[in-house]
């Protein structure tokens, strides 16, 4: 079987095999409903590699759930284990030894800010981030209203063809 490249040239030469006037119409028929036959063919192929494809997504997405999960439970007992040493460390006065793999020491973390109200009204601006982002659906709704004099340059609207199986 042809691939879909093969396929595609062979659309492109009977296109230009229509152009000449001494052409069989009954060869051109023939050899157009071979060439659309493949087609059909190699595009229901692609179709069923894309919805493998697609239930291969879900499986992954949903592994990616269970190891972030189990990431997430691995980095809480670490934090869980190094609070409990740090606490029993300091209870006992024991705060820097060493054993044959490795050095304990109790120390000074730098100084850190906690928030005690969480409401960013509160605060003056010059202690806030923002983030700009373009709103692309205001865009949108201005070209299509023909109010773009302000965006000329800026934006403009594309339509592209896209691909649906059902």
């Amino acid at each position: 079987m042809s691939s879909i490249y093969e396929l595609t040239a062979d659309y492109m030469q009977i296109m230009e095999m229509m152009d000449n006037p001494e052409l069989d119409p009954q060869t051109l028929k023939d050899t157009f409903e071979g060439i659309d036959g493949a087609l059909e063919i190699k595009a229901e192929s692609y179709a069923k590699v894309m919805k493998n494809l697609e239930s291969d997504i879900d499986g992954l997405e949903n592994e990616i759930r269970r190891l972030t999960s189990r990431k997430k439970a691995i980095e809480n007992n670490i934090k869980r284990m190094k609070e409990v040493l740090l606490t029993t460390m300091v209870t006992t006065g024991k705060t820097k030894f060493k054993t044959d793999l490795f050095s304990f020491g109790v120390q000074k973390a730098p100084v850190s800010v906690v928030l005690d109200d969480e409401d960013v009204e509160n605060y003056p601006e010059e202690f806030l981030r923002t983030k700009v982002e373009i709103n692309k659906s205001a865009l949108k709704e201005a070209i299509l209203a023909s109010d773009a004099d302000s965006i000329m340059g800026l934006a403009h609207l594309e339509q592209k063809d896209t691909l649906r199986i059902r």
